[in-house]
């Protein structure tokens, strides 16, 4: 269990990788989450990469004022189906691509973004709607 921010910040830029590890496995309660988010703005990816990260702060993420941040959220294969919508109507080409190539992406979102404007994303899309198993 990560117990504070200051921990999560250490591990995650340790060169041990049993620290790296942790960062990226260990568990930190709701508030420590809100702590990295807020006092080390540059590690918000990470959080996001994080594989217990609550959906509560994929939530917070997703509405992030940086693509990077959000591209991270997109490609959790965890997200709800809402925040699955929201990211997939994200300005950001590259978040949209993220969603496109999510496993866990909605059927009808792939869809939707098979039609998308910018080549990466439909290209994206339309390779995840081939690969999925056919309902007929």
């Amino acid at each position: 269990m990560i117990e504070s921010a200051d921990e999560f910040v250490r591990l995650r830029t340790s060169a041990a990788p049993e620290d790296y590890r942790r960062a990226a496995h260990d568990a930190a309660p709701v508030r420590i989450w809100l702590e990295v988010i807020d006092r080390y703005p540059h590690m918000r990816p990470w959080v996001a990469h994080n594989k217990t990260v609550p959906i509560e702060i994929l939530t917070v993420l997703a509405s992030d004022s940086e693509a990077e941040v959000r591209c991270a959220v997109a490609d959790k294969r965890k997200l709800t189906v809402g925040l699955f919508r929201q990211l997939a109507a994200d300005p950001d080409e590259g978040v949209r691509t993220r969603v496109a190539y999510n496993r866990k992406a909605p059927v009808e979102l792939l869809e939707t973004l098979a039609l998308d404007p910018a080549v990466l994303v439909h290209e994206a899309a339309r390779s995840s709607l081939a690969r999925r198993p056919s309902d007929s």
